[in-house]
């Protein structure tokens, strides 16, 4: 049985900010959308805070309407701000309960040839249980299989994504054969600590029926990214997921549930400080990267060009599950090799970085259940 993990970023849509040529072109866009996004909960708009939020405003292209390239400011009762025929904007409002509304990205439809190469990825790896990150929705995936998955014979039985905290609607899921449906669904899209919700977006457990007997726990995760806020933020928030997917995990031991993958993009490397919880400190837990029969290209990372400071995407087992592997490598061919696309094999329709199936290689373990 095969468990891969694959981060779908092309498949129908996705927001603008996202589908620009290169991750940097929308990456001051994207942490300016965000950082609006935090100051607009404080419960009190201070001077300073308002000053701030003008600024924002300002950088995302809103002083003269709700609307810009990226991004729309839905004002649905009361008003953050107003503006003026001459002169910036002013904000009216008080702070978060003095008003209804929201920032949302602006969406489009992705690189037809994308979406297509993502759909080739996925049919080449041939996983039993696919992991997905970066999807939009369980009817995108849903649409996804139907159309683009079953005209090559690579159809998924069950497909299971529950919304989760990303305000860019960017989630988590899992797609398995009819040979392993998926029988429960707990999510942590509300774990709460000291008064925040701990998860960018969700760690959802799925239990999976592999026969009669067996059942396997898989954990989807896509922790904090570095893109948004300060380091010392982003590092504390994703050291504090990888702490309580750690305690996840702990739990399901206790109980008595041997068989147990955590699968998906962690967004950071093996000897990081955030991964601590899962990777080091008395914790059993085995990267496939590790185990002797994996077949290793040289690259040890996954994201990008595959430099060891790009290993950010993992599969990591139970001992019961890495006593039982046979095998596991990392797919590249849906990726862009550096600037030309020459440093690693890609697929022959891939003509431009555009045409990228993804920025992340897809990594499996086969294992023997």
């Amino acid at each position: 049985m095969r468990i891969a993990s694959f981060n779908v970023e092309n498949l129908f849509s996705r927001a603008r900010a996202l589908n620009l040529e290169t991750w940097k072109d929308g990456k001051e866009t994207l942490a300016e959308y965000s950082r609006l996004n935090t100051l607009l909960q404080e419960a009190a708009y201070t001077e300073a805070i308002k000053k701030e939020i003008l600024a924002a405003i300002e950088r995302l292209g809103l002083n003269k309407g709700d609307e810009s390239d990226f991004v729309i400011l839905r004002q649905n009762r009361g008003h953050l701000l107003t503006r003026r025929k001459t002169g910036p904007p002013e904000v009216l409002a008080e702070g978060r309960d003095s008003w209804v509304g929201w920032l949302e990205l602006k969406t489009e439809a992705v690189d037809e040839v994308a979406t297509q190469m993502t759909a080739k990825v996925i049919k080449d790896v041939n996983a039993d249980i696919l992991g997905v990150i970066e999807a939009d929705d369980r009817i995108g995936l849903v649409r996804f299989n139907d159309q683009l998955l079953k005209p090559l014979s690579a159809t998924y039985g069950s497909i299971m994504l529950i919304d989760g905290n990303d305000d860019r609607g960017i989630d988590v899921g899992l797609l398995t054969k009819p040979g392993c449906p998926i029988e429960s669904v707990a999510s942590h899209v509300d774990d709460m600590e000291n008064g925040r919700r701990i998860f960018s977006r969700d760690c959802p457990e799925f239990t999976l029926r592999v026969n009669e007997t067996t059942r396997l726990l898989v954990l989807v995760n896509h922790l904090k990214s570095k893109g948004y806020g300060p380091k010392s933020e982003s590092d504390a928030r994703r050291k504090a997921q990888a702490r309580r997917v750690k305690e996840i995990y702990d739990l399901r031991r206790s109980q008595g549930i041997a068989m147990i993958a955590i699968v998906g993009d962690f967004n950071d490397t093996p000897d990081s400080d955030p991964l601590k919880p899962l990777l080091s400190g008395g914790s059993d837990l085995r990267d496939i990267s590790e185990h002797p029969d994996f077949q290793s290209d040289g690259r040890p990372g996954t994201f990008g060009n595959g430099a060891k400071s790009n290993k950010i995407d993992y599969i990591l087992l139970s001992p019961a599950l890495f006593g039982r592997v046979t095998g596991g490598s990392v797919w590249r061919k849906g990726v862009w090799g550096g600037k030309n696309g020459t440093l690693f094999p890609h697929y022959d329709e891939m003509k431009n970085p555009a045409h990228a199936a993804s920025d992340h290689a897809a990594i499996l373990a086969d294992i023997n259940l």
